[in-house]
């Protein structure tokens, strides 16, 4: 795959993509100073490798950045950038149960009281009852662990975002 226009993006531009597919500052500058990339592979390999470079502090920066689960009110009026992106990676909860929804709320909530930051999972292709499963099978996580799963989340849902950013990049005319 070509990344010509995304290699060639001015470094503040090219920041500001990196943050939508991954809201960690030091990953978005870490990729923005490894350019040019030779091909999507190539950008995906330095992202999962520089993710899995960086602190706790830096992949919980890169969680705050998500909307809860199922809060499809907070993905629009909060994360605009990657509304587009999010709501159709968390397409499962648009038509689930009431209680299902209900639980993720309660679930999130209890999550995010222990942990310290809401749940992250790679919601594509999941219904909002397989999330909710999910959710309540990693409740019982040591903190160390769960941190890692959740890490492990992100560095899926930032290859998926790197794909869609590199189908914008490339579906934009060149002028």
């Amino acid at each position: 795959m070509q990344l010509s226009e995304l290699n060639q993006l001015d470094g503040a531009a090219a920041r500001a993509e990196m943050l939508r597919c991954c809201h960690s500052s030091r990953w978005a500058d870490g990729m923005v100073h490894e350019r040019p990339y030779n091909s999507f592979d190539d950008l995906v390999q330095h992202g999962a490798t520089l993710w899995n470079s960086l602190s706790s502090e830096d992949w919980l920066e890169a969680f705050s950045a998500h909307p809860k689960i199922g809060d499809m009110a907070s993905l629009r009026a909060k994360y605009r950038s990657t509304s587009g992106w999010a709501s159709g990676e968390q397409s499962g909860v648009d038509n689930a149960q009431e209680e299902v929804l209900r639980g993720l709320a309660e679930g999130n909530q209890t999550y995010e009281t222990k942990y310290g930051y809401i749940f992250i999972v790679c919601a594509t292709g999941k219904t909002a009852a397989e999330m909710l499963e999910i959710l309540r099978s990693r409740m019982d996580n040591e903190p160390a662990r769960e941190l890692f799963i959740a890490a492990e989340e992100q560095n899926k849902i930032t290859k998926i975002r790197l794909e869609k950013l590199c189908q914008e990049v490339q579906s934009q005319p060149t002028f």
